[in-house]
């Protein structure tokens, strides 16, 4: 059975959850979403932040910790974003770290996103 968190972040008008947790296991993917539901399309670290805090909110929202999370999947459009990525990334995880894969893609939903995550835990 699929139970949805209430992670607290706005409804989009797209057909899909923030969070679910089903089996033992917690499902989540994240973006630079701000609280009134625009997308932060400025700098690559101001969106690489705002990605990992509504994470982190998500995770506490479902009475998680990022200890738990298995496996990040990490979208970004600019491989220059990488580095970036790692510096803020050891700031939400502690070591040994999740296993992680990050994809280089062409274009996100939104013109000027440059990351999305998918996140798979323990819940």
């Amino acid at each position: 059975m699929r139970t949805i968190i209430d992670t607290g972040l706005p409804d989009i008008g797209q057909p899909f959850s923030w969070a679910t947790k089903g089996g033992g296991m917690l499902f989540t993917a994240h973006g630079p979403v701000r609280k009134d539901g625009s997308i932060e399309t400025g700098a690559p670290e101001q969106q690489i932040k705002l990605t990992f805090d509504n994470l982190a909110a998500t995770l506490e929202a479902a009475n998680s910790h990022s200890d738990n999370v298995l496996q990040v999947i990490v979208y970004l459009t600019d491989v220059n974003d990488v580095k970036l990525l790692d510096k803020i990334y050891i700031n939400y995880f502690n070591h040994p770290y999740p296993n992680r894969s990050t994809v280089i893609v062409d274009k996100l939903v939104v013109p000027g996103m440059k990351i999305e995550i998918t996140v798979s835990a323990i819940a």
